[in-house]
């Protein structure tokens, strides 16, 4: 309770402070509303069917593009770490891409995939992908040979000790590269929407563009910066939510490794 305490005393200060500050015109308000302002818009965008279309669309993205990244990341990490001629084979490929932006990819994107939805989902793939492989590979690569050596003593096969030993003991070290990635693919999937522009699609809600599109519209020209702010702010509580839950789940169901602690 006391650090609950402490965060919310902390959190009230800040409000304060930028509170006076917008209201003192050191700032033109126009640019820097203060959280009063703020809150006011914050009310009016949950009753704006248009903003709950385009924060639908942007969640939305995000579970498939860390869903795919998932799905993709984990069956390559169980075979770079198990096969190692395959991981030297593509080893060079692997350090060439890890390192590029997700962002600088963009107007590569827009050129070959064109519309939006499928646009945002790949580049939050491809920058949701790395650290959820790199954590496999080494969680692989920390399996007590123990563990190993007493399946095979139990005449287990490499199907069974895969299933029985290796997926549990990788789980919470896998799990905990989802966590990164989750929060990498939020900020690729609004970046995407930002920069690239709305959807084409036919149906009303992949004719939204997305949280991101909306924030950029908004304060295009600085014409709606309480809007824009307040929107961010929607945005910013996504990510906190979202790492609150994937946390709550680490904690309460996979919770027999300290994989998490040394990462």
């Amino acid at each position: 309770m006391s650090r609950i305490v402490r965060n919310i005393v902390g959190t009230v200060g800040v409000l304060a402070i930028c509170e006076l500050v917008g209201r003192s015109g050191l700032v033109n308000p126009k640019y820097l509303p203060p959280p009063s302002i703020i809150a006011v818009r914050l009310v009016e965008l949950f009753n704006d069917r248009g903003f709950s279309l385009d924060l639908t669309q942007s969640v939305l993205a995000w579970v498939m593009a860390l869903a795919i990244a998932v799905g993709l990341a984990v069956p390559v990490g169980i075979v770079f770490a198990t096969m190692p001629l395959v991981r030297s084979a593509f080893s060079i490929v692997v350090e060439f891409l890890r390192p590029l932006p997700s962002v600088a990819l963009i107007p590569l994107a827009i050129i070959v995939i064109k519309t939006n939805p499928e646009m945002k989902i790949s580049l939050a793939v491809f920058g949701a992908f790395w650290p959820i492989l790199f954590n496999t590979m080494h969680a692989m690569s920390d399996i007590e040979p123990v563990q190993i050596n007493t399946a095979r003593a139990f005449n287990a096969g490499k199907v069974r000790t895969l299933l029985s030993v290796k997926l549990p003991s990788i789980t919470p070290f896998v799990f905990t590269g989802v966590r990164i990635s989750a929060s990498v693919a939020l900020i690729l999937v609004i970046s995407t929407e930002i920069l690239a522009g709305g959807g084409t699609e036919s149906d009303e809600l992949s004719k939204r563009g997305g949280l991101g599109t909306y924030i950029a519209t908004a304060s295009e020209g600085a014409a709606r910066m309480d809007l824009a702010i307040a929107a961010t702010f929607v945005a910013g509580v996504v990510g906190v939510l979202i790492n609150t839950i994937l946390t709550s789940v680490q904690r309460r169901w996979i919770n027999w490794s300290d994989g998490d602690r040394d990462r």
